[in-house]
């Protein structure tokens, strides 16, 4: 790294040098330079950190700048062949005025009525609808009273309709609003005074009815061929748990756990019994599930980058241009490449292996002096031990159709439970938790079967299935 013209890392190695050839230093002052030194390097290397060349979110980037767009010769709006969303006139509007001319401003003459214009205005008319069902009574000659029955789930003498769980659920669970702001919607919009107490039992309900889903979904993840696997840190209580992810294009099952390994994993019950593909980030773990692996190479290009700015290892440039270039040639073959082509570009990634190895060499074992144990190594040289030693995992992407170039789906489905929790900053039970990944686990499956999150939720609050959930 060179900051001011200065190569710092030269000048700490020549320190280094410096003080270990001084031998009148002390033990306890050469060892404190030595502290020194290290946290002088541990703070450098977090220097340079940035979304582009670590796992930092975009919000963390210092002095971040918007990007400008680069400039075309396209019109603004939808192009030529797009498919639009413009409104389309009904043919069964839900109301009609007649609008009459006025004839007094019209010049003398006889005029005769030959149709009309329409134009339509599509509108929005929030407001509560009151059902009284009024169940007949007869009784007979002997007294005996006889009831009309109610239609099912009408128990109550007044009580909240589906329309309104599916309102509140849907605001809390996949909006992310807060309770107290669901409160002061209902009582704005439809003047319908509904308690945060209120919203939790509709949201409580919503959790039990999932039950099935629950089980259903696990062993579909379970049959799967390729999984996803991610996890997260979230807040619970004030203290750090972590939310586990097992999702594919076709479905999605979040789970909250204390722990962030294989107990957690093994509670989850899904990946014990899979046998297919995990894609995931290189997380140790993750190696004792599945059949074949699949890393990340969004994550590889992340850290390729950062031995590039950082360390100055120029093989790390020429692999992620490769792995780009790979990933190009993958997609532009439809999917996977022939035999010949994916040789040639594994030859190609470990040639430049092998170059890698001579400027970023691994430690001197003549340095150990007795320690046992792998020798520590630079970042740069365990992303070049990695790389060579998982090459099957890393390349996976080029000759199987269905492994994604990157674990970005799961990536993608775990980022609104980052949104939750700037907004609401933690949960504050276990149980809630629970709750909130069931229905989140629910509507994203939905949402990649085709099905809306509020259509969704009315099938869940009328006790039907989805039709994906039907056996065939």
């Amino acid at each position: 790294m060179t900051i001011g013209n200065v190569d710092v890392e030269a000048t700490i190695e020549r320190v280094k040098t410096q003080l270990a050839a001084e031998k009148d230093l002390s033990p306890a002052l050469k060892s404190s330079l030595e502290v020194l030194l290290l946290l002088v390097t541990i703070l450098l290397s977090r220097l340079g950190l940035n979304s582009k060349n670590s796992s930092k979110p975009p919000s963390a980037d210092p002095n971040r700048a918007k990007e400008p767009k680069n400039k075309s010769d396209r019109k603004p709006g939808g192009q030529n062949g797009h498919n639009g969303t413009t409104l389309q006139p009904v043919s069964d509007p839900d109301e009609i005025e007649n609008l009459l001319v006025d004839r007094r401003t019209l010049p003398k003459g006889r005029y005769q009525d030959v149709g009309y214009e329409s134009r339509q205005v599509i509108d929005l008319d929030i407001s509560k609808v009151v059902i009284e069902y009024r169940a007949q009574v007869l009784e007979d000659q002997q007294g005996r009273r006889f009831v009309a029955p109610f239609p099912e789930g009408v128990t109550r003498p007044i009580q909240y309709g589906v329309g309104v769980k599916v309102n509140a659920v849907y605001m809390s669970q996949y909006q992310l609003v807060p309770y107290n702001r669901i409160e002061d919607h209902f009582l704005d919009q439809m003047q319908m005074p509904i308690s945060a107490g209120s919203v939790f039992n509709f949201n409580q309900e919503a959790y039990e009815r999932l039950e099935l889903f629950d089980r259903w979904v696990r062993t579909q993840l379970t049959l799967s061929s390729l999984i996803h696997g991610d996890e997260t840190g979230i807040n619970i209580g004030g203290k750090r748990n972590w939310l586990h992810n097992a999702s594919n294009t076709k479905f999605t099952y979040f789970y909250p756990h204390s722990k962030r390994g294989c107990d957690a994993l093994n509670e989850v019950g899904i990946l014990p019994f899979f046998r297919g593909v995990l894609c995931h980030d290189h997380w140790k773990p993750y190696f004792q599930y599945g059949v074949s692996h699949a890393l990340c190479n969004a994550h590889h290009l992340r850290e390729l980058e950062r031995a590039w700015e950082q360390d100055n290892q120029q093989w790390a440039k020429k692999m992620a241009e490769l792995l780009k270039e790979i990933n190009n040639a993958t997609y532009d073959a439809g999917g996977h490449l022939d035999a010949i082509a994916s040789e040639v570009y594994r030859s190609r990634y470990r040639v430049l292996l092998e170059e890698a190895d001579k400027e970023c060499p691994p430690p001197d074992e003549s340095l150990r002096k007795g320690r046992r144990g792998k020798l520590a190594r630079s970042k740069s040289r365990n992303l070049l031990e990695r790389l060579r030693d998982f090459e099957a995992d890393v390349l996976r992407f080029m000759v199987e159709d269905e492994v994604p170039f990157s674990n970005n789906q799961a990536e993608n489905d775990l980022r609104m439970t980052k949104v939750q929790q700037k907004i609401s900053g933690c949960f504050r039970s276990l149980d809630g938790a629970k709750m909130f990944c069931r229905i989140r686990s629910y509507l994203s499956t939905c949402r990649k079967q085709g099905l809306t999150s509020s259509a969704a939720l009315r099938l869940l609050f009328e006790g039907k299935s989805p039709q994906f959930m039907l056996p065939e």
